[in-house]
């Protein structure tokens, strides 16, 4: 059975969900950044770091083996992994609330703890999401996922950028997340289908944990790589620091890494039906790599050459001071895309401990260079070191893709 078909079906309904979502991103950014100052972009990024280290810490690699599990299968494990995601959403919440006070000492930022209290409610209200909506991707009903993802990204700009105009306050971008995330919920069983039951199997969960352990230890390091900068920055800088970065950051990688991203989940599925033929796995992996190339480094090269005209148009000019950061994090996200294809081939195959050593090593590459070049550049410093960690993983990489076409 042929799936090219499929995949770029599946390629165009999310090329365009991520278009959308980057055009309201784009706007979304270009409003608030017009109506708040870097540091409460910082706060905000405070809360965004620990909500994000306490999901990765939590990550139970659920939505990994649904696809992975054979249709019938995966069913099985609905109500399992909705009682997990429930009791999940409770224990991120309850740590987020309890530790408030560490959190804004370890930032020097009393004034995080109002923003902190609010998302607190967010993987909460997450906990409930129908687990049965990685259907669409499992299935590669991406028209689906289309309207469902676009119909929130839109709640979501609205009332941000609504609320944001009212209180001209940075805890307006939690309450997007908040309505965002209701919605969400009441979506998924509205629209999707098998509902879950609340019913737990402890046999089932010990074998989601127990296949899902790599999935979890390379989204621990793919945390600390990805937000290890952030973190740094935030606690031997400021939270204004902090905003500029972040802000860098997102304009430098969205309309790379997406190109990458929107493959990377669209492939996933495919590599995953068709693993049992490595000649023809591997003819598509090229064939994706080939592809991501051709469309990120044009993007690049006209983020490079054209940086400070696109920082004054989309931010305006009280953010050109993170030209020169943008540069480098803009050669990091045209690495990172072509060399993050990988990660989909190794997961469909099984193979989720290549996806950790690779992981660990962008980490090991950003880890030891991260805070002399801070100290000693700033937040261009911390641009250096994550591009430096991408680069480490390339030679992991390599290795690896050996031994799945070699010895495999």
């Amino acid at each position: 059975m042929g799936y090219s078909r499929n995949a770029l079906k599946g390629l165009s309904w999310l090329g365009a969900l991520r278009l959308l979502i980057r055009f309201l991103s784009f706007v979304k950014i270009a409003v608030l950044a017009r109506l708040l100052l870097p540091a409460q972009f910082g706060l905000f990024g405070i809360a965004g770091l620990v909500l994000a280290f306490l999901e990765t810490f939590t990550e139970t690699g659920i939505n990994v083996v649904l696809i992975q599990q054979a249709d019938d299968d995966a069913k099985d494990y609905l109500n399992t992994a909705w009682i997990v995601s429930i009791g999940r959403g409770v224990l991120i919440s309850a740590l987020i609330f309890f530790t408030i006070p560490l959190i804004t000492h370890f930032f020097q930022s009393p004034e995080a703890k109002s923003i902190l209290l609010l998302m607190s409610l967010v993987p909460l209200i997450r906990g409930f999401i129908n687990p049965a909506i990685v259907f669409f991707q499992k299935q590669l009903e991406f028209h689906k996922e289309f309207w469902f993802r676009s119909s929130l990204i839109l709640v979501e700009t609205l009332f941000t950028v609504i609320l944001t105009l009212i209180t001209r306050s940075a805890t307006s971008l939690v309450y997007g997340l908040i309505i965002s995330s209701c919605l969400e919920v009441i979506l998924s069983f509205i629209f999707v289908r098998p509902y879950p039951k609340p019913v737990f199997e402890a046999k089932k969960l010990k074998d989601v944990l127990n296949r899902g352990k790599w999935v979890t230890a390379a989204g621990i390091f793919n945390y600390l790589f990805h937000q290890g900068d952030d973190i740094v920055v935030g606690r031997i800088l400021n939270t204004a620091a902090l905003g500029f970065y972040q802000m860098a950051y997102k304009i430098s990688t969205l309309p790379i890494t997406e190109v990458a991203d929107t493959v990377g989940k669209v492939t996933f599925p495919v590599y995953a039906k068709i693993a049992p033929d490595r000649k023809r796995i591997q003819q598509a992996f090229f064939k994706v790599t080939a592809t991501i190339s051709a469309l990120v480094i044009p993007f690049g090269l006209l983020l490079f050459w054209f940086t400070t005209p696109i920082v004054n148009l989309v931010l305006g000019p009280n953010w050109l001071s993170i030209v020169p950061v943008l540069k480098v994090l803009t050669v990091f996200g045209v690495v990172r895309a072509i060399t993050g294809s990988a990660s989909a081939l190794f997961l469909a195959i099984n193979k989720q401990e290549y996806v950790t050593a690779l992981t660990l090593s962008s980490l090991l590459g950003l880890g030891l260079s991260l805070y002399p070049l801070v100290i000693k550049f700033g937040i261009l410093g911390a641009g250096l070191a994550a591009l430096i960690g991408s680069v480490t993983a390339i030679p992991v990489i390599g290795f690896c893709l050996l031994k799945v076409f070699k010895h495999e």
